[in-house]
């Protein structure tokens, strides 16, 4: 077994599940740590459907018991069913434009330019948002209504564009619509889960081909690392955001992405453009 390899998937699979609930952007950070590594190969399309299914049920352990009391009152329980109503309202717009617009996004944007320039972006839009947030209404997921949902799903639709942040768009959304941080920030792990299952499960079929038994081991490390990184990070963010804003994670974005450009401008790294 090649130990490098191994190590290259520990190492993406750590980013995966640190990245994939904060608002840096987990797609942005694994095209750039992917190219850092030399990681681009067929293989790693696959490996990135892995890890991203590892940082999945990394959210769907940590809110196992509201989700299993979700699923176990949507027969009978309005409370439950407007629940569920609200992540499939949040859900429609990415599962729409997704279908749209996913060969297109893979083909022309996923490359650390775009990425840089997104990151950049989207912690401008973050420390805008952190001084000129809309007056909170909305204090808990339970007081939501559908077009709160919508609003956020569509908000979600915009992190199709890699580097913007799936999380960062629907917690910051949120945000901008009146929702408290906390809520915002809980509905963005509910709303992850069908999201981030549809985009796998999709993913999964377009590149099925590609699955082999020997690269089993390969897989297992990145899923490991994904799941475990993930529950410390969710955790991590919810007593975070108690007491702290987004701020610092925009200054962050900003810098990264600045690093990016500056090392391509100075032909300091070679990055790859496609």
């Amino acid at each position: 077994m090649d130990f490098i390899l191994l190590l290259k998937a520990l190492i993406l699979g750590i980013v995966e599940g640190l990245t994939e609930f904060l608002p840096v952007s987990s797609t942005g950070h694994l095209i750039i740590v992917c190219d850092l590594l030399n990681y681009t190969n067929e293989q790693s399309k696959v490996f990135d459907i892995v890890i991203q299914l590892g940082a999945i049920l990394a959210v769907c352990w940590s809110f196992r018991a509201r989700i299993g009391k979700a699923l176990g009152g949507l027969a009978k329980e309005p409370e439950q069913q407007r629940f569920a109503a609200l992540l499939l309202v949040g859900f429609m717009p990415a599962a729409v434009l997704g279908l749209l617009l996913h060969h297109a996004i893979k083909t022309y944007l996923f490359n650390p330019y775009t990425v840089a320039a997104a990151l950049i972006v989207g912690g401008l839009l973050i420390l805008l948002i952190e001084k000129r947030a809309a007056p909170t209404r909305v204090q808990s997921v339970e007081d939501m209504r559908w077009p709160d949902a919508l609003k956020v799903g569509f908000a979600q639709a915009i992190a199709m564009f890699p580097g913007v942040s799936r999380s960062g768009a629907t917690i910051m959304g949120g945000m901008m619509f009146g929702l408290s941080r906390q809520t915002a920030t809980e509905f963005s792990f509910f709303l992850a889960i069908p999201t981030m299952f549809a985009a796998t499960f999709y993913d999964v079929a377009k590149n099925w081909q590609l699955l082999q038994l020997a690269d089993l081991p390969v897989f297992a490390v990145g899923f490991v690392a994904a799941f475990g990184a993930g529950l410390l990070t969710v955790k991590g963010l919810l007593r975070f955001i108690a007491h702290h804003t987004f701020v610092g994670f925009a200054w962050y974005r900003i810098i990264f992405g600045g690093i990016v450009l500056l090392t391509a401008a100075f032909d300091l790294v070679r990055w790859q453009a496609e």
